[in-house]
């Protein structure tokens, strides 16, 4: 069925055309004036009506596909998405796999996910940072919640970049992401409480957990994130990467976010949402954190590991009031803090908008590494979004080992999907990170020993992340 949309553009706000056309679609989907399988006009005939230009239609028609509020169906149009069917729960796991620590030799091409391209700073703008960030004489009493001008800085960040909106009684600066969880699950969780995680998944987070003594629920993911309708009842808290999940590189839809939101009222479980990767994305604008849709049901997990370095050492957390005193109160009795310094330096970064530019740029360079792997890698099948740092190439199990060993002896250092399950693993293959290669060159270089790897090696069939076999996709047929 075709119909009018609730749709009008006003050139006067100063605001996008398409941000415009995007926001009112999205509202009227959310209160259920456009439902599930209705049509919607064509990009043409929208612009028509609107007196607008196809492109501001199209935009915004491209950046409600990559949310996942509209689907196309073939020779029929443009339709609002239902939601996804239910798949089943997986068994309890309290065991966690140890992460391998292999360190490159020099002159190897690393390629393992989760490192963030540190040459890409900009130098004078980070070494002004830290020599003003030195001269901050050390506090008698640090607060617990991080340094007061850090706060309202980055709550202006979180806002502008990730559409978090939040006061500074609602944020607390922590070390990163996998501190503020350890915080989250010691103030409000005790041991053997029931802790939902994704599955494959982060296994820091993991390991965190376990050793606050949580029994430790694997929750199944597919190609599009978290299986909310396989969430089990009886969990405190569920731990998620809905912006680029963790390692399979999907995006949550909207209707998912829709469905984990209504399951945490329901229940009464806290979310956890790490935003891993979240400010990376180069097809459409970066989706906006879960935290955005309730802020009363999720606590919103982030850090600069990701778009700065590791070594800075901060991250923060966004949560209730409540949450956020009690977080604070702990950290108090666990002498449990900040570096000072640190701090420091990341408020004149946000302050002076070089994290800003920093971030843009960076951008631009994952796109182009991102383009440059998949294109080395044609022919292979690869999951994940157009987002983040790293992408998964499937492959079976014997291929992978054979590919990790080869490459290793010719200077490549690779991840298996295997290591990032905490039970029989469901799906296989190789998790592609672009970030630490130090040019696009040897980035080039290295994808292409992998197809070379994968495209030899005999196959007996993987498995998807959903635990189906693949289809034969060797490149030729």
């Amino acid at each position: 069925m075709t119909f009018d949309l609730p749709v009008s553009v006003d050139r006067a706000l100063g605001e996008p055309l398409n941000e415009q056309v995007a926001e009112q679609l999205r509202s009227a989907m959310r209160d259920g004036r456009l439902r599930a399988g209705e049509r919607l006009p064509s990009s043409r005939a929208l612009a028509g009506l609107l007196g607008v230009s196809r492109m501001v239609v199209t935009d915004a028609y491209g950046q409600l596909y990559a949310e996942g509020w509209l689907e196309g169906k073939h020779g029929s149009g443009t339709f609002v998405t239902d939601i996804l069917p239910p798949q089943s729960a997986g068994a309890v796991l309290t065991t966690v796999r140890e992460e391998e620590a292999v360190e490159p030799r020099p002159g190897m091409v690393d390629l393992r996910p989760g490192v963030a391209w540190v040459k890409g700073l900009d130098t004078p703008a980070w070494r002004r940072a830290w020599r003003l960030a030195a001269t901050v004489p050390p506090a008698m009493r640090p607060d617990p919640r991080g340094l007061p001008g850090l706060r309202v800085a980055l709550a202006d960040y979180v806002r502008r970049s990730r559409g978090v909106t939040c006061p500074t009684e609602r944020l607390l600066v922590t070390r990163g992401a996998t501190n503020g969880l350890d915080l989250l699950a010691t103030a409000v969780l005790r041991p053997g409480d029931r802790v939902g995680v994704e599955e494959p998944g982060y296994t820091k987070a993991r390991s965190v957990l376990a050793a606050r003594g949580m029994e430790l629920v694997p929750c199944p993911v597919d190609e599009h994130g978290l299986i909310v309708d396989a969430l089990p009842d009886g969990l405190r808290l569920v731990y998620t990467t809905p912006s680029h999940q963790y390692p399979l590189g999907g995006v949550l839809p909207v209707p998912r976010r829709q469905a984990l939101l209504a399951w945490a009222r329901r229940t009464g479980a806290l979310i956890a949402e790490d935003d891993y990767d979240g400010e990376f994305r180069y097809d459409v604008a970066p989706l906006p954190a879960l935290y955005g849709l309730d802020p009363d049901v999720v606590v919103y997990l982030g850090t600069t590991s990701k778009t700065l370095t590791s070594d800075m050492g901060v991250g923060w957390l966004v949560a209730r009031p409540d949450l956020v005193e009690a977080i604070a109160a702990l950290r108090t009795d666990l002498n449990d803090r900040t570096a000072v310094v640190p701090q420091e330096a990341l408020r004149i970064l946000l302050e002076r908008g070089d994290l800003d530019r920093h971030v843009r740029r960076m951008r631009a360079e994952y796109a182009r590494r991102r383009a440059a792997v998949a294109q080395a890698l044609d022919g292979l099948p690869l999951l994940g979004d157009t987002a983040g740092l790293h992408l998964v190439v499937e492959a079976d199990e014997a291929v992978v080992d054979r590919a990790v060993a080869q490459a290793a002896r010719r200077g490549v250092l690779l991840d298996a999907l295997e290591r990032h399950h905490a039970g029989t693993p469901r799906a296989t293959g190789l998790v592609i990170g672009y970030g630490a290669a130090p040019n696009l060159g040897e980035l080039r270089s290295a994808c292409s020993l992998v197809r070379e790897l994968v495209v030899a090696a005999p196959r007996s069939g993987g498995r998807r992340p959903d635990g189906r076999r693949p289809p034969d996709r060797t490149p030729g047929r």
